[in-house]
């Protein structure tokens, strides 16, 4: 969405500006006296790291995980912690 809006306009609607910019994304001009004074540009959207990582996963090939952690043990950085093993995060 990329509306132009006179301030006034604005000052009258701008809990529907708003609402609009959250649901549609975009930005909306502003102007006063037919000269352009801002930009109201909507945020990017929010994501939890749990998010984040689920599409992370989607993206890997299945032995990725045996991979990293083969790699990881072989570094040096951190591993005495591999040497027991990893443990299954989801496991209760």
């Amino acid at each position: 969405m990329k509306t132009t809006l006179t301030a006034t306009e604005l000052a009258r609607n701008l809990s529907r500006v708003l609402d609009q910019l959250a649901a549609e994304g975009g930005e909306v001009v502003i102007e006063r006296n037919s000269r352009r004074i801002a930009r109201l540009v909507a945020s990017p959207g929010h994501q939890t790291a749990l998010e984040v990582m689920a599409d992370l996963y989607r993206t890997l090939p299945d032995d990725a995980a045996a991979s990293w952690e083969s790699d990881a043990r072989r570094s040096g950085t951190g591993a005495e912690s591999l040497k027991k093993g990893t443990r299954d995060p989801w496991a209760s």
